[in-house]
């Protein structure tokens, strides 16, 4: 009985090993399914939020990031995003150019990432908070401001991105969304981005990855955010 009783242990202990094994198959698999998005241009000279890949596919590709201090403005209320944005990069852009407690310069990075939440004033408002992602010479100690507070983001394990052209503006990015979320169903991810889409949380975050004078190459992405 003995001997019977470590026979069936062995053999669940193999059942284990191989289920681990089974999931990291897959894991590679999918990470090969695709090399992913091309970097952006401007992370050739902008220092960009790194983040690991974890699947991609046409549509869309999963992400990891790692958390790290970005600098945020206060919620913005507004219906539009892009008064919002302008808004919230000119708050950002004065704390880079000094406007802190430390009189410091810091070099602009990317992207421009925008956190987008339901407003509890009128219906047709959102609230929105913009952040420039902390260069690495100042994670550990950024500078303080009246104006700008720093954070750590992200506030889940993974983001569910897809990439397009253009200028951002309210009416693609309600396209663009709509597209993620078409592309997301049926797959394995489908199931735990709204566990994470009620009451206060996060909705989705925008990123911009170009300055408003630059009118070709652009590149801005959607993220719906998940654990």
């Amino acid at each position: 009985m003995i001997r019977y009783r470590a026979k069936i242990g062995g053999m669940g202990q193999m059942k284990k090993f191989g289920f681990v094994l089974l999931v990291l198959s897959v894991s590679m698999v999918e990470q090969l399914e695709g090399k992913g998005y091309e970097k952006p241009l401007n992370c050739g000279h902008l220092e960009c939020a790194p983040y690991k890949l974890i699947q991609s596919q046409p549509e869309f590709e999963i992400r990891s990031y790692a958390k790290a201090t970005w600098v945020a403005t206060s919620p913005i209320t507004s219906a539009s995003y892009k008064e919002a944005v302008a808004k919230g990069f000119n708050t950002l852009f004065a704390y880079i150019q000094g406007n802190n407690d430390e009189a410091v310069k810091i070099n602009m990075t990317a992207p421009v990432l925008v956190n987008i939440h339901p407003s509890t004033g009128p219906i047709q408002n959102l609230s929105f908070i913009v952040h420039f992602y902390m260069p690495q010479k100042f994670q550990r100690n950024p500078p303080q401001s009246a104006e700008a507070h720093t954070v750590k983001l992200p506030q889940h394990k993974f983001a569910a991105v897809r990439r397009f052209g253009g200028f951002m503006d309210d009416s693609n990015i309600s396209a663009q969304m709509s597209a993620l979320k078409k592309s997301l169903k049926g797959t394995a991810w489908e199931s735990s981005i709204p566990k994470v889409h009620s009451g206060d949380s996060l909705l989705y975050s925008a990123a911009g990855y170009n300055s408003p004078f630059e009118y070709e190459n652009r590149v801005n992405e959607l993220m719906l955010w998940f654990d």
